[in-house]
């Protein structure tokens, strides 16, 4: 349940306009945040089938003739045969979490957690399209995709929300073992939904990258008083004359939700990283390039 104390409804409303309508803003966004990385070969290069060419090296006698570059062994008294780049193209599937819970912020200066969740997974996957890899959202039915084309039609997708849906639950993808899966969300929603729909990721032996996005406000808890603390959609609503006497237990449970999704990245060799929404994006978005085997 989100402190919703300094958001009118007509604010929350705009929010929700804005979002469902800001596609331009969306990649504009995502364009220039992708522009702060520098993109680098993303790890993929070694010796293989590719197009490209990467180096010379000496010819071996298991070499076929029709293999040797005569142009370059001319320059030389031994024999060099022209070797390419291996391209092994990786598919990443990501789930922005746009629901109910997502469209908070404490403060109009800070962007709504959905917004820096749908900024990240756009900007992450202009920087894998233009490294070559395959790109997709877990909600669409669509396969992961090369082309940096492709991003406008994920930025499409971002922008369509679930306001109806209190708390976002990952979707259950079919995906390839060794493919890779990237959660952004607050994962704050029911546990047992959550670690069921992880899980089923996890038992398809994909590499999996997970970021909780939270504002601040949800960070600290930084109430005193009367306080009265409204689900995003309005369904849920609870007051209390006494907000810090809450604090402890709340922030224990906040703890207990971060072990939690930890512990489960321990168990299966993937990811988790925790990030506020008053942070700069360029370092978190720097974190999952880097995790997902981008060079800088």
């Amino acid at each position: 349940m989100n402190p919703n104390l300094n958001m009118s409804p007509v604010s929350i409303r705009k929010d929700a306009e804005n979002l469902a309508h800001g596609f331009a803003e969306l990649l504009a966004d995502a364009r220039q945040l992708a522009a702060t990385i520098s993109l680098g070969s993303h790890g993929r290069r070694r010796a293989g089938v590719g197009e490209e060419f990467w180096q010379y090296r000496t010819a071996m006698d298991t070499d076929s003739i029709r293999d040797i570059d005569w142009r370059r062994s001319a320059r030389s008294d031994a024999h060099f045969v022209r070797q390419q780049e291996w391209q092994n193209t990786q598919s990443v599937h990501i789930w922005a979490d746009r629901c109910a819970s997502m469209g908070f912020r404490s403060d109009d200066a800070l962007p709504l957690k959905m917004m820096r969740a749908n900024v990240l997974a756009l900007a992450l996957s202009i920087l894998l399209a233009k490294a070559g890899e395959k790109v997709g959202l877990m909600d669409l039915p669509d396969s992961a995709r090369q082309g940096i084309g492709h991003v406008d039609k994920l930025a499409s997708a971002l922008v369509q929300t679930s306001p109806e849906q209190d708390f976002g639950v990952p979707p259950k993808k079919d995906m390839k073992q060794g493919q890779k899966a990237v959660f952004i969300s607050d994962f704050l929603g029911d546990w047992d939904m959550i670690f069921e729909s992880l899980s089923h990721a996890a038992h398809q032996n994909v590499d999996g990258y997970i970021m909780q996005v939270l504002d601040p406000v949800e960070q600290h808890f930084p109430f005193k008083g009367r306080t009265v603390l409204l689900s995003m959609n309005g369904h849920q609503k609870f007051e209390t004359l006494r907000a810090q006497s809450l604090r402890e237990e709340y922030q224990e449970r906040l703890i207990e939700r971060k072990a939690a999704l930890q512990q489960l990245s321990k168990r299966t060799g993937w990811r988790y990283s925790c990030v506020l929404t008053n942070a700069p994006a360029t370092p978190q978005l720097l974190w999952l390039y880097q995790a997902l085997g981008g060079k800088v």
